[in-house]
């Protein structure tokens, strides 16, 4: 017999704005983003590409695409198996841009210094 042990993650938001700002995410985006939140609360770390891709100093994004657009959320990893959402946004570039980075810099250096 094989059993598998599932692994229960917990997504929580930095501050109410970034989670007013994710649920005003465009329906379409929001029905992806929201999906993908589900299968990190299973899946947490192991989740990878295309839902979830490594940026850099700790940070990662959720990779949600529509018809809506593109939209993102970064975050990092806390200990006990939590998800900190620092920031969610609509991406009108290939690249993400440097001023939604540095916020999500800034936001997890807060978290990091508590």
């Amino acid at each position: 017999m094989i059993t598998y042990k599932m692994t229960k993650w917990t997504i929580e938001f930095f501050n109410e704005t970034v989670e007013s700002d994710t649920l005003a995410l465009p329906p379409k985006i929001l029905a992806k983003m929201l999906h993908i939140f589900e299968l990190i609360e299973i899946a947490g770390a192991m989740l990878g590409e295309p839902y979830t891709k490594p940026l850099k100093d700790g940070l990662f994004e959720i990779r949600a695409k529509s018809l809506d657009g593109i939209g993102r959320s970064i975050y990092c990893y806390q200990k006990g198996q939590k998800i900190i959402i620092l920031h969610s946004f609509v991406k009108k570039d290939q690249k993400t841009p440097k001023r939604d980075l540095q916020l999500a810099i800034k936001r997890k250096k807060e978290i990091d210094d508590e």
